[in-house]
């Protein structure tokens, strides 16, 4: 008889994000012609910008044309792109080559793949607050999770002398939930204590493009011994508004080893086998995002995300509510007011304001008390709701 995964008997009984669209389809049932202020899950609201449209629908013109179709794409990603992306990171002062580039459906899916290259019996640091999805796919996985636990005292930043000696280590920066951002010399430290102990470090850099400090890093490839101990995971969907279209690519260097085994052979041993590559259309889209043009275009609609973070952060101001995050990320983390749990908070914003946010429980313990907004929505819904939070939370 078939043995089914037992850690799915694990899992909670449901996924964050399914629980609050559940709460918001009951409201709206009862309420069916109000128009609710969507500030919870970080789907974008800009349409992809011209240069990838363009560039999309000159590669469907391809596949019309023998001469120019395209079937089956290389596992790891066209050469095109892979050269364009190592190409983007020179400019930055990182030298990769283009087959330590892999092209993937997106960070969400990267993330759960990727954990195909380390052993079942690993034990995985993840800093709390912290994405859903890395703790549920290491309980499907089976892996020993160890939770390090982040707060207001410091920031929501995590730091490694707190840390448990682990075999995968978890960082997103600009982080999600919280919208934080570690310093150069806080990565560099994690970098250092990776060495140390043989861990691989996980560094989801989804968020990347919202960075406007020149002094913080964009990639954990910037610091000195992050070849031998990282993998970056990346996304187009929030610098780029593909959310929809996914797209996304990881970095392994050749130099990252562990066990005599090197983790870049091993992906390309195991994407080789487990895919079929990404779409010729897709990747097309994606070289244009990298093109000065795309670049242009992009950074244009990353303006508009962050001046929804400022209308919020100036009604946060103006209420005296303590908050991260906002500036260099498109999340903002806020300490819920007059002492309300986070599932309380929401159902307040849900009932009378009719804001639907993320509360804070959902990303681990360390989230109770707090919440989390999206800045990816309308201006005006996010200007509205901008008002409404006044009102409330002024009262």
């Amino acid at each position: 008889m078939l043995k089914p995964n037992a850690h799915y008997k694990e899992l909670k009984d449901s996924y964050l994000f399914y629980h609050i669209a559940q709460k918001t389809k009951g409201y709206l049932d009862a309420h069916p012609d109000t128009h609710l202020l969507r500030l919870g899950i970080g789907d974008v609201s800009q349409p992809l910008c011209k240069a990838a449209i363009d560039a999309l629908h000159r590669a469907v013109d391809d596949q019309a044309d023998a001469a120019t179709f395209h079937g089956y794409m290389p596992e790891c990603g066209a050469p095109f792109l892979r050269e364009t992306i190592a190409a983007h990171y020179a400019k930055r002062g990182v030298a990769l080559r283009p087959d330590e580039v892999f092209v993937s459906s997106g960070a969400s899916d990267e993330l759960g793949d990727i954990l195909d290259l380390f052993d079942r019996g690993s034990t995985v640091l993840i800093p709390e607050p912290a994405y859903p999805a890395y703790v549920d796919a290491n309980v499907m996985a089976g892996h020993k999770i160890v939770h390090l636990p982040t707060g207001k005292e410091n920031g929501f930043l995590p730091r490694p002398e707190a840390a448990a000696q682990a075999d995968v280590i978890y960082l997103c920066s600009p982080n999600n939930p919280t919208g934080a951002v570690l310093s150069r010399a806080q990565l560099q430290t994690w970098v250092d204590f990776a060495n140390d102990c043989g861990a691989v470090i996980l560094f989801d850099a989804a968020y990347e493009a919202f960075i406007e400090d020149d002094n913080l890093p964009h990639s954990i490839f910037e610091l000195p011994g992050a070849r031998t101990c990282a993998i970056e995971i990346c996304s187009l969907s929030k610098t780029a508004g593909f959310t929809g279209t996914r797209l996304g690519y990881t970095v392994i260097p050749q130099t990252l080893e562990r066990c005599g085994q090197a983790l870049n052979a091993m992906w390309v041993r195991n994407r080789t086998t487990k895919t079929n590559g990404i779409s010729y259309i897709l990747q097309r889209g994606g070289a244009a995002v990298f093109s000065e043009e795309g670049q242009t275009q992009t950074r244009a609609q990353i303006a508009v995300y962050k001046s929804n973070a400022r209308l919020l952060t100036d009604a946060l101001d103006e209420l005296g509510l303590w908050y991260t995050g906002g500036k260099n990320a498109p999340y903002i983390w806020l300490q819920c007011p007059h002492g309300l749990s986070s599932w309380e908070f929401f159902d307040l914003l849900l009932q009378q304001a009719q804001i639907v946010g993320t509360p804070g429980a959902g990303f681990g313990a360390c989230g109770e008390g707090y919440f989390r907004f999206s800045c990816f929505g309308s201006p005006a819904d996010t200007a509205e709701a901008a008002k409404r939070l006044r009102s409330v939370c002024g009262k």
